[in-house]
């Protein structure tokens, strides 16, 4: 065997290595492996049961001193565990291994080991596996460790780690790799931690409210609940088109319309779309309704739910995202459509609002931005607050009073038909939330499903199609009701200061490496 058969053990600071390196140490750690078999040990054993995790250990014996252990162990108080991990640093005497919950130290007593045993750990290498039955024991440096009475390989690692100091720098490498990201990477585990903290309180604050949770088809014969353009497929069987659902919203109204008065899912959804750092064409979000209830009724809820759940999960509802404060204590401050543009467009004489040829002329000559024969004042109108007021709103603001024109499942003001009782939830420059009081009747519900045609027929390619199997449900009478979406990935984006979407999707979708 190489010389250099243990170079992957050294605490070394340097640059990733060569591809001709790289493949000498994958032959290396391959002749490991072939040394392991050719001795008869099985190399690939499941034997080991682990009993404690590192983060437990640390947080048991936290306060407690190296003298104090030392005493209990004389006295025959030994505490005894079983620990498992990925090795990460092999310094001789002290091994450090990672396991889900974090890293403990391994302590190599030389003169009590077998040479066997000895020879074993000698020979580890970065990303082998490990268990480990041992006592607790505190180094002079402070630092708890398990002193090592057994030791196991329990998997051989053919590859070598990245560079445990920087870990994978290149950001497209840790997307594409998500597996090494989390090995070496603190922050990017962190973040994950958070993101099932964020979906599991999300759905215990749902339960408490008496919120019902649901499953919905992910596979829909007409893309519905969403402005958006669908991802198509084909069912061999039933020779039709299906497309993945942009949105649960359409059947989970129909659950409402069958008697389960407030339902929710933490769904996945899909929209052909471009990707940014706002935007994968993949992602999760939370659709909930409520019978005899209305869209201030879900702005209060979603005040208590946001202020809850940073509470429970960061400690506090002030937070610091992108180097801004940002408070999540409620209330959230509630502003119209009209009023943001009034407030954030520049040169728009907001006495024009509601006229189409100045708002046409507005966003063709001033925002730059395309203009069709088929927009309306309300199209027209939600394009000048989109490009103008939209990336502006910091603080978590509600902005109510959404045209009718695109809202097509919103009910309408009763003092204003050509507005709707909606609103969406902006953070950080981002909606994060939108919710509305539901159009529950069907003769309104048609009619505007017939004006999301006419946008589709003149080339809008997000624009709805007609549901009349919607209409049908709804004509048996759906309640008085408010529904609400929240994007998680978006939510999560906020909880750990992550810039793009990409951080907090384990597996972001890219173009593949042969494109």
């Amino acid at each position: 065997m190489s010389k250099n058969s243990n170079q992957n053990n050294q605490a070394s600071d340097e640059q990733a290595p060569t591809l001709e390196e790289a493949n000498e140490l994958i032959a290396q750690l391959q002749a490991k492996l072939d040394d392991i078999t050719a001795s008869g040990k099985q190399p690939y054993p499941n034997q080991f049961k682990r009993t404690d995790y590192a983060q437990d250990l640390q947080t048991a014996f936290e306060g407690i001193s190296k003298q104090e252990i030392e005493e209990k162990a004389a006295n025959g108080e030994k505490t005894q565990v079983n620990v498992a991990g990925r090795v990460m640093l092999n310094r001789g005497s002290f091994i450090v291994i990672q396991d889900m919950s974090g890293r403990i130290q391994l302590y190599v007593a030389r003169k009590e080991l077998d040479p066997e045993t000895l020879a074993s750990i000698k020979s580890l290498d970065l990303g082998d596996i490990v268990g480990i039955s041992g006592y607790i024991g505190r180094s002079g440096k402070g630092d708890l460790y398990v002193h090592i009475e057994a030791f196991n390989l329990l998997t051989k690692s053919l590859r070598p780690m990245p560079n445990k100091f920087h870990g994978l720098a290149d950001v497209e490498a840790r997307y594409r790799n998500r597996h090494l990201d989390l090995m070496t990477n603190e922050t990017t585990r962190d973040t994950f931690m958070i993101r099932s903290q964020v979906i599991s309180g999300i759905r215990q604050f749902m339960l408490n409210e008496r919120f019902m949770e649901v499953e919905t088809p992910m596979m829909h014969p007409i893309p519905g609940g969403a402005v958006a353009r669908p991802f198509e497929t084909h069912h061999n069987a039933l020779d039709m088109p299906l497309y993945l659902r942009i949105a649960p919203e359409l059947y989970l109204k129909r659950l409402v319309i069958g008697g389960f008065e407030k339902v929710f899912e933490i769904n996945r959804s899909f929209r052909n779309e471009g990707i940014s750092t706002r935007h994968n064409p993949e992602f999760t979000m939370i659709e909930f309704y409520q019978a005899y209830a209305d869209y201030h009724d879900l702005m209060d809820l979603t005040e208590r739910l946001f202020s809850e759940l940073a509470t429970n999960i960061l400690g506090s509802t002030e937070i610091t995202y992108q180097e801004e404060t940002i408070s999540l204590q409620a209330p959230f401050a509630r502003v119209t459509m009209s009023e943001a543009i009034a407030q954030y467009a520049e040169g728009f004489d907001i006495a024009q609002i509601d006229n189409r040829d100045y708002l046409a002329d507005y966003v063709a000559n001033t925002l730059r931005q395309p203009v069709k024969e088929v927009f309306g004042v309300g199209k027209l109108k939600t394009i000048v607050f989109e490009e103008t007021a939209e990336h502006q709103l910091r603080q978590p603001t509600f902005i109510t009073e959404y045209p009718a024109e695109t809202s097509p499942l919103a009910r309408r003001s009763d003092d204003n038909p050509e507005i709707t009782d909606r609103f969406e939830l902006f953070i950080g420059g981002r909606e994060l939330a939108n919710g509305f009081s539901e159009l529950n009747d069907p003769a309104d519900q048609a009619e505007r499903f017939r004006g999301q045609v006419a946008e589709k027929d003149a080339g809008d390619d997000e624009a709805m199609h007609f549901d009349a199997d919607y209409i049908e449900a709804l004509s048996y009478g759906l309640a008085p009701t408010a529904g609400e979406g929240i994007g998680i990935d978006r939510l999560v984006m906020l909880f750990t200061d992550s810039a793009s979407i990409r951080d907090v999707i384990l597996f972001p979708h890219m173009r593949r490496k042969a494109d």
